[in-house]
């Protein structure tokens, strides 16, 4: 009795850890921003560190590539599967940070699908050629059950330090900068989102002061205000 008892728990672990997709209940301030994609092609979720930024960006890249939004999800939502990228300033940064909250720890590959994609969502992965444990893409399985049929969503990693000539010639549907992006990638990166007219979403806390991605998000009166007392 105690050893199926003992089994019946670490099961329920292993179902909690390989489904982090349904635990996530969004705080207000990420609530706000999951809402603003319903009617916003580009959003900005800058704030401190260690508040839940790249969290929220993972969970809801999850839910497009899936398409398993939640019946509280009020944002932006995809009834095909999908194409997108995510992307960090460096290959090491996009592994340590959005590829890990996507698929789990990069170094330990028997625990990727411990991310916010579900790991029975998983349907394969390609390694990258650069940093040790970096992926170069993820197919997803999208859907299915009922009348919809089932398909398949392919995530791709990105990084800055490679340059804008390789963010060009992909159609996409959506483009995830975790920490903020030179100009002239993130207007690569939108474009690459025009004919499907997808989103783009940047999350990074702010070092570089009133950059001009900044600007792209804050209206006059609010770029008047700042600097006042």
């Amino acid at each position: 009795m105690i050893r199926a008892y003992l089994a019946l728990l670490e099961e329920m672990d292993r179902r909690r850890r390989c489904n982090q997709l349904t635990a996530y209940r969004p705080y207000e301030r990420q609530t706000e921003f999951h809402a603003a994609g319903a009617t916003n092609r580009e959003r900005l979720f800058m704030a401190g560190n260690q508040l839940g930024k790249t969290r929220a960006g993972g969970a809801e890249w999850a839910m497009h590539l899936t398409g398993r939004y939640p019946d509280w999800w009020a944002g932006k939502v995809f009834d095909r599967p999908v194409r997108l990228w995510a992307a960090g300033v460096t290959g090491e940064g996009t592994r340590d940070n959005p590829q890990r909250v996507l698929v789990g720890p990069p170094q330990q590959q028997s625990e990727w699908g411990t991310g916010m994609i579900p790991a029975d969502a998983i349907a394969g992965t390609v390694m990258g050629r650069g940093a040790p444990g970096a992926l170069d893409s993820v197919v997803v399985r999208w859907g299915g059950g009922g009348d919809v049929q089932a398909g398949e969503s392919v995530l791709s990693f990105k990084s800055y330090e490679k340059g804008r000539e390789k963010w060009q010639g992909e159609t996409l549907h959506g483009v995830w900068f975790d920490e903020e992006p030179p100009l002239d990638i993130y207007s690569e990166g939108l474009t690459r989102t025009n004919a499907t007219e997808g989103i783009t979403i940047v999350t990074f806390t702010p070092l570089l002061g009133m950059s001009d991605v900044v600007l792209r998000f804050l209206t006059a009166e609010a770029v008047e205000r700042i600097g006042k007392p």
